[in-house]
């Protein structure tokens, strides 16, 4: 919140100059959506964080539970007085908690973050370090817990006696830590939600609901690719599909598909209807790149601008497929959302909603529409009005 503070007040000092309130209006809407962002993107990460250390909590407990009973078998001779069941719990719960607290940490908030567009091989050579570090750390904290009197003989004879529990916990943890980097990489996949909605099972019979939807896509990208060609085109658009995350995140909204130079953004009608986020979250898009232009003029030479259209209604949702399973919607509102889109060229606006969609939203004074007229619906006798959307 201090970040968010200061950028306000940096905003505040930047105001002087006969377009003062201009300025100030849209710097204050920056400083909000980086905030938004930052605040709904960090909320993500600590909901993985919370799961991580739940999991390998519990996997903690399972390993003492397997050595309890290996111990116990008619190979072994058994526990010792100094090397009980609940000891083992305790050590191993509370190296799954440290590890989880150290290593999770530096998995969900720096390894998927600083390496989200780097090869897969990348993340595994900073897990690999990081896991030896950590490991290395938890020894030895678990080490001056057990070592009586704590000095460093004894710190050392203590090391030296858990040298095959280390050992061991090496293989069994490297394993979980692996297992868990992968499945961080099959949710960012799939997206927030998406993957535990497959595991579970929720869309595996198709299920009816309502939902918001927005087009997204470039202006003239076909003349853009023939200007930069294709390796850089593509470079732009992945720059560009990363650069416009973190403001749909902001804005509750759930990317469900990429079509070339297209997003597809969806909601539900509880997330798109609170504050009017499925409108805001094209001006939050185009404010946020606006705000990085530079960046854009110096790698390409062009700032990239886009359309949308905007609808909702009610959609089926269900899995698909055996080889590359995926959760997809169908219904009329798709095609009708795509129609809306392909409408922007014809009336030369940068963002066309639907009344449908709006007669759900509350807008208020924040933003202002202007009739357009009416499409019909492909199989149907209704009209549909269209209307051009901008901000107040």
């Amino acid at each position: 919140m201090s970040e968010f503070n200061s950028g306000v007040s940096l905003c505040v000092l930047k105001t002087l100059g006969p377009t003062k309130e201009l300025y100030f209006s849209v710097s204050i809407e920056i400083c909000i959506l980086k905030y938004m962002a930052m605040n709904t993107t960090t909320k993500l990460k600590f909901s993985q964080l919370r799961l991580i250390i739940v999991a390998w909590m519990i996997l903690g407990f399972l390993i003492s539970v397997y050595d309890h009973l290996v111990l116990m078998g008619g190979h072994y001779s058994g526990i010792t007085p100094q090397s009980t069941f609940l000891t083992t719990v305790a050590i191993n719960v509370g190296a799954g908690l440290m590890g989880a607290l150290l290593g999770g940490t530096f998995l969900v908030f720096y390894v998927n973050v600083k390496y989200q567009d780097k090869p897969y091989g990348y993340t595994i050579l900073a897990v690999s370090i990081s896991f030896i570090v950590v490991i290395a750390l938890i020894t030895i904290i678990v080490g001056i817990i057990l070592t009586p009197g704590l000095t460093l003989p004894n710190l050392v004879q203590t090391i030296r006696t858990m040298a095959p529990r280390t050992l061991k916990n090496i293989l069994v943890w490297s394993f979980i830590v692996a297992v868990t980097q992968l499945l961080l990489q099959v949710n960012s996949k799939f997206g927030q939600g998406a993957f535990w909605n497959i595991i579970r099972g929720k869309y595996n019979t198709p299920k009816e609901e309502n939902r918001m939807f927005m087009f997204l896509d470039l202006n003239s990208s076909t003349s853009i690719a023939e200007q930069l060609g294709d390796e850089n085109y593509h470079s732009l658009l992945k720059d560009f599909f990363a650069d416009i995350t973190h403001p749909i995140l902001a804005n509750k909204g759930e990317i469900y598909q990429y079509v070339g130079d297209e997003v597809v953004i969806a909601w539900t009608y509880k997330n798109g209807i609170e504050n009017q986020q499925c409108l805001g979250c094209f001006f939050d898009m185009k404010l946020h790149i606006d705000k990085i232009k530079d960046k854009y003029l110096q790698r390409y030479g062009l700032v990239p601008t886009f359309k949308a259209g905007i609808h909702c209604g009610r959609i089926i949702a269900g899995e698909v497929g055996i080889i590359k399973r995926d959760i997809t919607y169908s219904g009329d509102v798709l095609n009708t959302t795509s129609r809306i889109l392909n409408k922007c060229v014809e009336f030369r606006e940068e963002v066309i909603a639907s009344s449908d969609l709006l007669e759900n939203i509350h807008h208020g004074e924040n933003y202002i529409t202007r009739p357009l007229g009416s499409i019909k619906l492909r199989g149907k006798e209704k009209e549909l009005m269209l209307n051009a959307l901008a901000r107040a």
